[in-house]
């Protein structure tokens, strides 16, 4: 039986992102996460900076050159045995938000207790806030989770998976219920609907927009729980307060039991 503490995160590129990254990072160096996924990191500079104070994860996943591809980073204090991106298909309306070149990041980990599928990913978000079936933004996201439970299914049945990130859907949609039945797909959270955005003014009963979902196999069983993170405030460098995003974080303690299956 091996213990995997996991983290999936949306880090924000707007406002003071420098300020809020330290912070994060000395938040993720002093706390016992095994692996880490973020979004919305979008600058190679911020990777590079996360990377340097973040040095008891020594191995990380971050493509493209300027711009990271997708805005996905993976940090992991277990071997990253192999990961690739798959960028979503570039659908309509034309929007800022296609520089982001969005998708999915599938990572292998190494841990003690046998290799793990891992997969970072950030969806599109809806501009409308209309998630009902056939509106534009809906459309999008069903193209995009089509992709998404594409790549799951082509992950080797062996092994169990991890699909976390910002999916920009509600919960309890049924554009979700519908990707996780096609993708396989256990939903770490099913029944908690506490939003992982964080209500302002403008949102005051923002939905669940964050994710986690697990694939079990034959052999070796995937299970946890998970809860809400980064809720409160934190101290940055120059002394100000100020929350580290726009969303919480998810945290999960996952447990992994059944024989190790090294496949590198």
């Amino acid at each position: 039986m091996t213990g995997i503490r996991l983290l999936t995160f949306n880090a924000l590129i707007r406002g003071d992102v420098r300020p809020r990254l330290r912070a994060l990072a000395g938040i993720l160096q002093e706390a016992e996460y095994d692996v880490v996924c973020l979004q919305e990191i979008l600058h190679r500079g911020s990777a590079r900076l996360l990377g340097r104070r973040t040095p008891s994860y020594g191995f990380r996943a971050a493509g493209g050159f300027a711009l990271l591809r997708g805005g996905l980073m993976m940090l992991s204090r277990w071997p990253l045995v192999r990961h690739h991106f798959t960028r979503y298909p570039v659908t309509g309306p034309a929007r800022t938000e296609l520089l982001m070149r969005k998708g999915a990041q599938v990572a292998v980990v190494r841990t003690p207790g046998g290799d793990l599928a891992v997969v970072n990913t950030h969806l599109s978000a809806n501009r409308d806030d209309d998630w009902t079936a056939g509106n534009r933004y809906t459309r999008i996201a069903e193209a995009e989770l089509q992709t998404l439970a594409a790549l799951v299914a082509a992950i080797d049945p062996a092994l169990p998976v991890v699909v976390a990130g910002d999916f920009n859907v509600p919960r309890h949609s049924p554009t979700l219920t519908a990707f996780r039945a096609a993708a396989g797909l256990d939903d770490l959270l099913s029944g908690d609907s506490s939003p992982t955005f964080r209500p302002t003014a403008r949102f005051p009963k923002p939905p669940a927009l964050d994710q986690i979902y697990l694939r079990s196999t034959p052999s070796r069983a995937l299970t946890g729980d998970a809860r809400l993170a980064f809720q409160d405030p934190v101290r940055l460098p120059d002394a100000r307060e100020a929350y580290l995003s726009d969303h919480y974080a998810i945290e999960a303690d996952l447990t992994l039991t059944g024989p190790a299956d090294h496949r590198g």
